[in-house]
């Protein structure tokens, strides 16, 4: 069995490397020398060429390079009969949570409100209030969504959360469906996406979205870039629906210079940094399911396409 390999953004001599240390016989191909390509019965790949997986006769898996999928979804050469798994890896993990509870942590603690009290050389106390006090919502519960609601309660914030299906995470009160979905904005004075970008997603941070929130509310957007409207956003924060917002991703990326979202003083921007697969960590899980490839089991992390995650 080969793996074949492609990425244009990812370092192909560190995955190589890890993934062998794990399984030093690894047979791994590149797509500009995959010998018999009858051998390839698995590839691990981000944005492959339209056309290149559907060219291998023999292959059984796809592994993508990243946890979010629709950028491969929207291939319409993608082999509909072969599984699609998306990663998971736990120092992908660790670094969404991380981000996240910084970014919470940053306003709790009236950061941003220090921030432009420095600017104005202004020497002024807030009190802060305890966290289990602050409600912090987490729209999205899958693995990372998950771990992150764990992770802020762990620190003492009560903690809501909201999916597409019923989840049930200790410690968390868990909210589906669109029917519950303003009874899950309404108290949220924090509020993460970290929702897949399906149809029902796109443009979902818009106007609507923000009135529903309570005033001074704060939003921390690490999901997909599309769904955030930037002038619903824009307007909001100068409104004081919202009090402030990180962004980590954005509808058209690299963001363009000329963007409001860059100068205005209630937005931070990361240039979609939240979190990275590491290969040595993420190789184990790769590993894991060849290795379940090659055994007939089931797989894991395989995306639903009716869903797009």
């Amino acid at each position: 069995m080969a793996l074949l390999w492609y990425s244009n953004d990812d370092d192909r001599q560190a995955w190589s490397a890890a993934l062998r240390r794990l399984e030093p016989d690894l047979d791994i191909r590149v797509h500009t020398d995959p010998g018999n390509i009858g051998d390839i019965e698995a590839a691990l790949v981000w944005l492959p060429p339209p056309g290149m997986l559907a060219g291998l006769p023999n292959l059984k898996a796809i592994f993508s390079l990243a946890a979010g999928v629709d950028a491969m979804l929207g291939d319409p050469s993608l082999p509909a009969d072969v599984p699609l798994c998306r990663m998971i890896d736990r120092s992908l993990t660790d670094g969404m949570t991380e981000f996240v509870l910084a970014r919470v942590l940053h306003y709790h603690r009236d950061m941003h409100i220090y921030a432009a009290q420095q600017r104005r050389a202004e020497w002024k106390l807030h009190l802060p209030r305890p966290p289990f006090e602050r409600r912090v919502g987490v729209m999205g519960l899958g693995e990372l969504g998950t771990a992150t609601a764990r992770r802020l309660v762990a620190n003492g914030f009560s903690v809501s959360g909201w999916s597409r299906s019923r989840r049930d995470v200790e410690g968390v009160t868990c909210h589906a469906g669109s029917e519950a979905f303003g009874t899950f904005l309404e108290d949220v004075e924090i509020v993460i996406c970290l929702l897949p970008l399906t149809k029902e997603t796109e443009g979902l941070l818009d106007d609507r979205f923000f009135r529903a929130l309570p005033e001074g509310a704060f939003l921390v957007h690490v999901g997909r870039g599309r769904q955030l409207v930037p002038g619903a956003l824009l307007g909001a924060l100068e409104s004081g629906q919202l009090a402030a917002a990180t962004i980590d991703v954005t509808p058209d990326e690299p963001l363009d210079p000329a963007s409001p979202l860059w100068r205005h003083p209630g937005i931070d921007i990361t240039p979609h940094t939240a979190s990275y697969c590491h290969p040595t960590t993420a190789a184990e899980n790769v590993i894991a399911n060849l290795r379940r490839l090659r055994r007939g089991e089931p797989l894991e992390g395989v995306v639903d396409r009716s869903r797009g995650y």
